[in-house]
């Protein structure tokens, strides 16, 4: 008897990272069901920036030149000491080597809405107010038991990705304990829109000030955001109060101009599930991972993951891959998360600092060094590794998106499939490779920037995955059959 599926992908949870991971596996062929257990999107913001590789997934997805508008690109990012003086310098390039501005400044609510009506357009079986309930899964799929106001329905998928936030009962369900960094703040979170803004600063600011360490943002429109730190002895209640709050923005002159939006306390902290994956059950974004928010990776991160699930996923659906390719998921992606929490507790460390003599030391010891032309926290992270990478020049990392005089990005053309860019790639001996020639017209905006990339690495050819990331350089017959054996190999006894 043939077993009957209501789709390939069933996505617990339509935050940012769901509906990302129903999109990107929608475009790769996969039919898609997506259920929230709220009725409606979340109207409030909630994640404040997100960079250049995210972009590049929207416009993947199809909709970066929609979500372009609604963001703002901040000139940079500093650490300021409590009188003004520039701790850390970050400065926001307006395009990057992946093709798009680095950093965006958003409202979540404009994004989310994008990604919904793009949902939409994709044809993604959309199910608002449901919850999951349960699960169980066996060799060929997983039965998911949910629950509606007044009803309870089972679908029957191909694989489940819970992406249902840092309470996942998807994680719950499969019994994933989290690995705990040992970092937790709690801020009091006040998003604010300010309809004449002044002389507010548009620069992204962290002011380590040993007195109440504070966080203030511009955000798209007129939009901006403040965090404060929340003291020993200070409780949610006292922080959340309007005489508070209005006593913690006196030094911007503003309290009297400004609707607030939202205001909430929150726990700053490290988190990393044990397990992203338990048979076809696999989990993404704040289920699997949560962050500190002083790198602004936290939502960029579970992009992320979706992107590197979604190609995987539709490659064992399609036939061309074995199923092993999902222990790679966590094996590509944990180890980048564990280095950006790194960073942002790093960076947590010099804002969060309370003893005012010992935030006077720091802060002669990072301006020694920045005179010295010292940078102290470097917001780069490692390539991927391990996984269906090949060990050649340039394996892991993620491919860069030159633009053309015209305006065009490369991966308008790279389409969704793994693609082999080179010189002279003709015959048929590449595995039903689809093939980019350097020398043809349609790669011709783009030649020399890949040219002197490949020639950086000693390379004549390279082989990009679906995701943007290398998978290997070198010659091109041996990719296409490292590729092959990378994607089809049995798990080993």
């Amino acid at each position: 008897m043939t077993d009957s599926f209501d789709c390939d992908l069933l996505v617990v949870g339509m935050g940012p990272v769901g509906d990302a991971l129903a999109a990107l596996a929608s475009v790769q062929g996969l039919s898609v069901i997506a259920i929230d257990k709220a009725p409606e999107l979340f109207p409030l913001p909630r994640a404040a920036v997100f960079d250049h590789e995210i972009m590049r997934i929207f416009q993947m997805i199809g909709v970066a030149d929609r979500i372009a508008p609604l963001c703002r690109v901040p000139d940079r990012y500093q650490f300021r000491t409590a009188g003004g003086d520039v701790l850390l310098d970050f400065i926001v390039a307006e395009v990057g080597p992946y093709g798009w501005a680095e950093t965006y400044a958003l409202h979540q609510p404009a994004v989310e809405r994008v990604l919904r009506d793009r949902l939409g357009e994709l044809g993604v079986d959309v199910r608002l107010g449901l919850s999951f309930e349960s699960l169980v899964q066996d060799a060929a799929g997983v039965s998911v038991t949910l629950l509606g106001d007044d009803s309870r329905q089972t679908v029957r998928a191909r694989y489940v990705v819970g992406c249902d936030g840092s309470w996942s009962p998807v994680r719950e369900a499969l019994g994933i304990r989290l690995d705990d960094y040992q970092f937790d703040e709690p801020w009091l979170v006040l998003d604010t829109i300010i309809e004449n803004p002044g002389d507010l600063p548009i620069v992204c600011h962290q002011i380590c000030d040993p007195r109440r360490p504070i966080t203030h943002m511009a955000m798209s429109g007129k939009r901006f955001r403040w965090e404060f730190m929340l003291k020993p002895g200070e409780t949610a209640e006292e922080m959340l109060k309007d005489s508070k709050i209005r006593e913690l923005l006196k030094p911007w002159n503003c309290a009297n101009r400004i609707e607030i939006e939202r205001k909430a306390v929150y726990r700053f902290h490290g988190l990393v599930a044990e397990h992203w994956r338990h048979g076809r059950v696999l989990i993404a974004g704040d289920a699997a991972h949560q962050m500190p928010p002083f790198a602004g990776q936290g939502m960029c991160s579970g992009i992320r993951d979706a992107a590197n699930i979604a190609w995987k996923l539709a490659a064992i659906v399609h036939g061309c891959a074995s199923e092993h390719i999902l222990d790679s998921y966590q094996e590509e992606r944990e180890p980048h998360v564990r280095a950006i929490i790194n960073t942002a507790i790093a960076m947590g460390k010099v804002v969060c600092m309370l003893d005012e003599q010992a935030a006077a030391a720091r802060d002669r010891e990072m301006l020694a060094r920045k005179t010295a032309g010292a940078q102290d926290v470097s917001v780069s992270y490692p390539d991927l590794s391990g996984g269906i990478f090949s060990q050649t020049a340039g394996a892991g990392a993620l491919f860069p998106q030159p633009v053309s005089a015209g305006g065009e990005r490369l991966d308008t053309i790279l389409g969704d499939d793994p693609v082999l860019i080179g010189r002279g790639l003709t015959g048929s001996n590449y595995d039903g490779m689809r093939l980019l020639d350097l020398d043809s017209s349609v790669l011709a905006p783009f030649a020399e920037a890949i040219s002197d990339w490949l020639k950086d690495r000693g390379a004549n050819s390279v082989l990009v995955r679906p995701d943007r990331h290398v998978f290997g350089t070198g010659d091109p017959r041996q990719l296409t059959g490292l590729w092959h054996d990378a994607i089809t190999a049995k798990v080993a006894a």
